[in-house]
Order: C-alpha cells, then sequence, then structure tokens
C-alpha cells in the first residue's frame, strides 16, 4: 500500500504517481477525503465502551465453561516433557 498527504492548492488536480512495477496493469483504488471528514466518522462510528457495557453479555455457566478451558490451557503449558 502507499500513502501520501498533498494539499491542492486549486479544484483541478493534476497529479503524476509514481507505481511499483507490481501494480502496473492492475486495478487501483484512488481514495480523496479531508482528515477532518475522516475523524469525525470514526468517533461517531466507533464510540467509547467502558467494561460496563459488556456486564451481563456471557452467562454464569459460559463464564465459567471458558475460566475452566483457560485453566486447563494453562495447566498443559506449564506440563515437562
Amino acid at each position: 500500500m502507499i500513502q501520501t498527504i498533498v494539499t491542492p492548492d486549486k479544484p483541478n488536480f493534476d497529479m503524476t504517481v509514481s507505481l511499483p512495477v507490481d501494480y502496473v496493469g492492475k486495478q487501483v483504488h484512488v481514495l480523496f477525503y479531508i482528515n477532518e471528514e475522516v475523524k469525525k466518522t470514526t468517533v461517531s462510528i466507533l464510540p467509547q465502551k467502558k467494561p460496563s457495557n459488556f456486564f451481563g453479555t456471557l452467562s454464569l455457566e459460559e463464564g465459567e465453561k471458558m475460566q475452566a478451558y483457560i485453566n486447563q490451557s494453562r495447566n498443559e503449558w506449564e506440563r515437562n516433557f
């Protein structure tokens, strides 16, 4: 992947791009976006979550099964062959 940042000084934007040889003959995506737009969108799409947001997502039974599996796995790691 190749990324660069440019600041155009007029609406018509003429640009020459040098691509690696392995890009030739393949479809290449070209994106234009403003950094501020991406920052605003990212914040609205990915809200900050707290651990309390996940309370109750696992049942007590599921949690106990997962904990037993983890403990079993840890015991197997410490075996000497």
